[in-house]
């Protein structure tokens, strides 16, 4: 077989070599260039797909920035783990494996939960040596706090009377 397998500039997705089934030598070495020619369109497809946002799409953008952040933050706050883990984060800033002694949940499971309450933004996390401590960020919490009074304030509606 001559030639090699192409390289492929980024998005770009390989062609099918059909001319190494149709060659009368097909060998496992060419079957072997097909295969990993067809796994490299796999994975860029996948690519193209997570970067589109088709699989677990939610049309964020049809919704205003407060909406999102708002559904995000309820989202971190919406498991009893990461509402414990707030709770010891309160208390006082927790070094990981602290937290892990604390809740008797694995380590991989504590490193998830804190993942999701950091990329929500409710805490924050520095990372000293070997271990990363985490505390609560303030700020986000205050702003959490009055973007959900505003929300769930009393509506102007009587429900009671002006409505079912």
């Amino acid at each position: 077989m001559s030639g090699s397998v192409p390289k492929l500039e980024s998005g770009q997705l390989p062609s099918k070599p059909t001319h190494i089934i149709d060659s009368p030598e097909v060998t496992a070495s060419g079957l072997f260039v097909l295969m990993i020619l067809e796994f490299e369109t796999l994975i860029v497809i996948l690519r193209l797909i997570k970067e589109s946002n088709i699989v677990g799409t939610t049309k964020a953008h049809i919704f205003t920035p407060k909406q999102n952040q708002l559904a995000k933050l309820a989202k971190a706050l919406g498991h009893p783990a990461r509402i414990a883990i707030l709770e010891l984060l309160k208390q006082q800033a927790c070094i990981c494996g602290d937290i892990v002694e604390e809740l008797g949940l694995s380590q991989s499971t504590i490193s998830q939960h804190l993942k999701e309450l950091k990329e929500a933004g409710l805490i924050k996390g520095e990372i000293e040596g070997p271990r990363t401590c985490y505390c609560i960020n303030n700020t986000q919490i205050e702003q959490v706090k009055v973007d959900m009074q505003e929300l769930l304030s009393v509506p102007k509606i009587d429900c009671d009377t002006d409505c079912c």
